[in-house]
């Protein structure tokens, strides 16, 4: 069961889905972090994000990562600098420009850990922000890159849920989408 993303929808997930940061990687990561409140679960989405959030000093209760920065291998540095040992590793196999049911399903076990969990994703990791923005408690921040741009945080709120699911909504594939 798969979600896959349809062209039409290509360029409105270009758009930032929250408020943009602008900025080389480190600076744009402090920058957003100012501007957490005290979120009730931290969710980063991507290895660059990842790695210069670990390396700012905070670690994210939920990592997802592919390994891979703008569709090439990441860095040696970069990869293992997401593999801090207080992460639980966990691995889900996800096709570019698909949501499968195993990544929600991972995303949903991982929100209930009180341990952080760094996922791997065997495919990508791109669209995995929407249904954390979903699945995660409200007062949450969902942080991801926008490529040569900087990193979008989305506060989870009950408004950017339904946005989440409205987009969600609009991919072709099968019902259990609905139980979001």
């Amino acid at each position: 069961m798969t979600l896959h993303l349809p062209e039409k929808l290509r360029e409105e997930l270009k758009k930032p889905f929250g408020t943009l940061y602008k900025g080389n990687e480190t600076a744009c990561i402090e920058d957003a972090k100012r501007d957490f409140a005290s979120p009730t679960k931290i969710i980063s989405v991507g290895d660059v994000v990842t790695f210069y959030l670990i390396r700012s000093g905070t670690i994210p209760d939920i990592g997802i990562v592919d390994e891979m920065v703008m569709r090439k291998p990441a860095p040696k540095e970069m990869i293992e600098g997401t593999k801090v040992p207080e992460f639980i590793i966990k691995s889900v196999s996800n096709p570019a420009g698909k949501i499968t049911e195993e990544l929600i399903l991972i995303i949903q076990e991982a929100m209930k850990s009180d341990r952080p969990i760094r996922v791997f994703v065997h495919g990508e990791e791109d669209l995995a922000a929407l249904p954390a923005v979903i699945i995660a408690p409200p007062s949450s921040v969902v942080i991801y890159g926008q490529p040569n741009e900087g990193v979008v945080v989305v506060n989870v709120t009950s408004a950017k849920k339904d946005e989440a699911r409205a987009l969600l909504q609009q991919m072709e594939g099968d019902s259990w989408k609905s139980r979001l």
